[in-house]
């Protein structure tokens, strides 16, 4: 699974809206932080987890579901393990206003889901953050994987 930085580029441009799958309250979980980085970049993210529902993330109510998320939705990140990816690209598919993209988050991959997105014209992304490739295309990240804020000679 080969993405050109064009095409990576592409969707972290033309996203508007995003629903996070399987989003955790927890702070040090990564898809607690991966939403926060996106709405903090401006993405309208509305994070899904039935276990959490009602509850208020990143100014967002938590909803159960995808049917749930008000508005339409440009793309679904989904931060659950693969035998769950059917069910949600099924959701996903099911939308009066099918999202644009399908992105799995790293170690999540799941061929024949993708598959059936990508016959409905849907762009499907496996294995990847976009957290990372849009600090990555967009010339956040620094040595060492992370943008420390600090402008130094020194190496």
């Amino acid at each position: 699974m080969e993405y050109s930085d064009e095409l990576l580029r592409s969707i972290l441009t033309r996203v508007k809206t995003v629903a996070c799958i399987g989003v955790s309250m927890n702070p040090v979980r990564p898809s607690f932080y991966v939403a926060r980085y996106l709405s903090l970049k401006g993405f309208q993210v509305t994070p899904v987890n039935p276990m959490h529902t009602g509850e208020i993330l990143f100014g967002q109510t938590v909803v159960a579901d995808l049917a749930e998320v008000p508005g339409d939705i440009d793309m679904v990140d989904i931060f659950r393990r693969p035998e769950h990816v059917p069910q949600i690209v099924e959701s996903a598919l099911a939308l009066d206003h099918v999202p644009q993209v399908i992105w799995m988050q790293i170690g999540v991959t799941h061929p024949e889901a993708a598959a059936m997105a990508e016959a409905q014209g849907v762009t499907v992304i496996q294995n990847r953050c976009p957290k990372i490739e849009y600090q990555r295309l967009f010339g956040e990240l620094r040595m060492g994987g992370f943008n420390t804020g600090v402008i130094s000679s020194r190496r």
